[in-house]
């Protein structure tokens, strides 16, 4: 999720969290920020469910439609020849 944050641009931000909001609010703010992504994740988990039980045998077409996703077309149809016959390498 966070793959183009870096470790510095982490620290830059605990700091300056610190500076803002003082060392007394700062675990308070942490862990309310913890409780309200773990109602997020089981909200999303619940939903995830839920669609899973309305939907039945028709999530799997659904699923199925990730072949068409543009990325997957490329890497099969363009570059597939090309891996195949060993000109790309």
């Amino acid at each position: 999720m966070f793959s183009s944050i870096g470790w510095g641009e982490i620290v830059v931000l605990a700091l300056a969290a610190l500076f803002v909001f003082g060392p007394d609010r700062l675990p308070d703010l942490t862990q309310q920020a913890a409780a309200g992504l773990r109602r997020l994740r089981s909200a999303m988990t619940g939903i995830r469910g839920q669609l899973d039980q309305e939907l039945g045998e028709d999530i799997d077409r659904l699923r199925a439609l990730r072949q068409y996703h543009p990325r997957t077309l490329v890497r099969e149809h363009l570059l597939a020849d090309d891996t195949q016959s060993g000109r790309l390498g």
